[in-house]
C-alpha cells in the first residue's frame, strides 16, 4: 500500500464517514497520515512563506514516520481539502527528484501570473512549478473550460511569460466527449507512449456536478473518463504521486449540504480504492 496523507485545512472531512474511517486507521497504520492543518494561518487560496514552512515541516515528519520504507522515495497519495489548497501539489512535487510530466485534471488552468510577487496561490501554482521546478518536463491539463484557455494565453502574453506555454498541453472541456467517442481516454493516449514518469494532480471541479460538489464552478468530466485515463497512465508510466482536492467549502451554502457531503464521500471512497489499485500496477 502506498503512503496516504490527508491534510485537513477546514474540517470538511468530518462530514464524510469514509474519510473519518481513514482518520481512525491513521492511529494504528503508519502508512496513513492525518495532518491537522486547521491552525496554520495564511493558507486559504494564498500560502505565505511561514505557512509553507509549517506545512513542509509537518509533511516531512509524516513521511519520516512511515512504516513502508520502500514507499518513502515517492510522495504517495494525498487528499488536501477544497480547491483553495490546490497549491499543495507544488509542495508535494517539490519532493520529486527525477524528471517528470505533470498531469492535472482541473476546470481551471491554475497558471495565473501572481498578483502578489512571491506568494503561492491556488490559481497560479502550475506556473510556479513550471518556473521553478527543474525536474518538470511537460504539463497536461485536462478538462479546462474553453474560454479560460484563451484567457490564460492572453494573460501570460501580457506578463511576458508566454514561452512557458510551449511546455503545456490543454485538453479543453469541449474535447472530452469527442476523444472519448473516438475510443480514446481524455488524456490523448499518445501522450503516454514514452517513459517519463508522471505526477498526477486532481481537482474534482473538473468533474460534473453529478459526480462531486465543490467550491468552484465545475466541468463535465465523468468518473468513468477519469478512471479510464488514470488506468492508461498507470499501465504506461511510472506514477510518482497522486493528489486529490476539491471538497466543498464549509462556509459555502448548498441547498442540501448532507447530499453534497454524501456525494463527495462516495467519490473519495471510489478514488481511494482506484488509486491504491493503480499503485499495484507499478
Amino acid at each position: 500500500m502506498p503512503i496516504v496523507t490527508i491534510q485537513d485545512f477546514t474540517g470538511v472531512y468530518a462530514e464524510q464517514p469514509f474519510m473519518q474511517g481513514l482518520r481512525e486507521l491513521a492511529a494504528s497504520n503508519g502508512d496513513i497520515h492525518w495532518l491537522d492543518c486547521t491552525k496554520i494561518e495564511g493558507t486559504d487560496c494564498y500560502c505565505d512563506d511561514e505557512a509553507q514552512d509549517a506545512l513542509n515541516k509537518m509533511m516531512d515528519e509524516a513521511v519520516a514516520t512511515a512504516t513502508n520504507t520502500s514507499a518513502t522515495s515517492t510522495p504517495g497519495i494525498h487528499f488536501f481539502d477544497n480547491g483553495n489548497y490546490h497549491y499543495m501539489s507544488m509542495l508535494w512535487t517539490d519532493r520529486v527528484q527525477e524528471p517528470f510530466d505533470l498531469v492535472v485534471f482541473d476546470h481551471h488552468p491554475d497558471m495565473q501570473p501572481p498578483r502578489f510577487e512571491g506568494i503561492l496561490s491556488c490559481g497560479g501554482w502550475i506556473k510556479e512549478v513550471l518556473d521553478h521546478n527543474k525536474f518538470v518536463q511537460n504539463v497536461i491539463v485536462t478538462g479546462v473550460a474553453d474560454h479560460l484557455v484563451e484567457e490564460i494565453r492572453e494573460d501570460l502574453s501580457q506578463a511576458s511569460a508566454a514561452e512557458i506555454l510551449n511546455r503545456v498541453t490543454f485538453i479543453r472541456e469541449s474535447e472530452l466527449s469527442a476523444v472519448t467517442l473516438e475510443g480514446f481516454s481524455p488524456d490523448r493516449v499518445h501522450l503516454t507512449s514514452h517513459s517519463t514518469p508522471v505526477y498526477i494532480s486532481i481537482d474534482k471541479d473538473a468533474l460534473s456536478t453529478a459526480e462531486a460538489a465543490t467550491n468552484w464552478d465545475q466541468g463535465s468530466l465523468t468518473f468513468e473518463q477519469l478512471a479510464k485515463t488514470l488506468k492508461v497512465l498507470a499501465e504506461n508510466r511510472k506514477i510518482l504521486g497522486i493528489d486529490i482536492c476539491g471538497e466543498r467549502a464549509r462556509d459555502m451554502g448548498f441547498e442540501d449540504t448532507a447530499a453534497a457531503d454524501a456525494l463527495n464521500n462516495a467519490l473519495n471512497e471510489k478514488l481511494f480504492h482506484l488509486l491504491t489499485e493503480l499503485h499495484g500496477i507499478q
